[in-house]
């Protein structure tokens, strides 16, 4: 009998839940795992609605899932508070937050897991032309993309090969960031790169499949 690995996570929208509960079951029909997944993530954007009614001694981490939006103030504003809320978590209830985040949206990680998408966008409309191009659909736009039967059809053409491939591409765009010398922000204890395309969620699926002993740290 496999033990199991816990993940609490607070997501932005319904997307992200469907996502998250999609990796847990994936993990747990991968024969060759070391550990079961328990991922239980929470439609809650504020770190502070959610750590309030918590602790420590229930969930001493936590990982937070969001996008980053644009470079527009109110955007940053709203992403930097974000980080503000997280880093209270700890000095208040000694709970740590672990930051997962896409710049500009979770769109750039869904890509991921079908093909490149390195170059930066002004807009986050534009996602739709590589979702389509990913998953073989005709979104009429964004929105249609994020309906539930859309998104689950598009789950449903997605392996845990697929997700090892998003880690081993978002690793690439993040060598990349690197070598252009893109500015990395430090605010509340958390980095960020302002402008896109960056992200840091998939340190966090990293992390689930290494931990459940589905991928390696080496894996290419």
């Amino acid at each position: 009998m496999l033990e199991t690995k816990k993940y609490i996570l607070t997501v932005e929208g319904e997307t992200e839940e469907w996502y998250f509960l999609w990796l847990k079951n994936q993990i747990n029909n991968y024969e060759g795992r070391s550990y079961n997944a328990s991922i239980v993530p929470k439609v809650q954007q504020s770190p502070r609605s959610f750590y309030k009614g918590t602790n420590a001694k229930v969930s001493p981490e936590i990982i937070h899932v969001c996008d980053v939006e644009s470079t527009d103030n109110d955007h940053l504003k709203k992403f930097e508070n974000i980080l503000k809320e997280m880093k209270e978590a700890k000095e208040q209830k000694n709970i740590k937050y672990q930051l997962g985040y896409s710049n500009f949206t979770f769109e750039l990680w869904m890509i991921l897991h079908k093909q490149d998408c390195f170059g930066p966008f002004s807009s986050r409309k534009q996602y739709l032309v590589p979702i389509r191009q990913a998953f073989g659909e005709k979104f009429e736009d964004l929105d249609h993309y994020k309906q539930e039967a859309a998104f689950k059809r598009c789950l449903g053409k997605l392996s845990l090969n697929d997700v090892k491939a998003a880690v081993r591409r978002a690793d690439k765009l993040a060598e990349q960031n690197i070598r252009n010398r893109k500015q990395l922000i430090k605010h509340c204890g958390y980095s960020y790169y302002r402008d896109n395309p960056a992200l840091s969620i998939n340190e966090v699926v990293k992390k689930m499949l290494t931990e459940c002993g589905v991928m390696t740290k080496t894996t290419k």
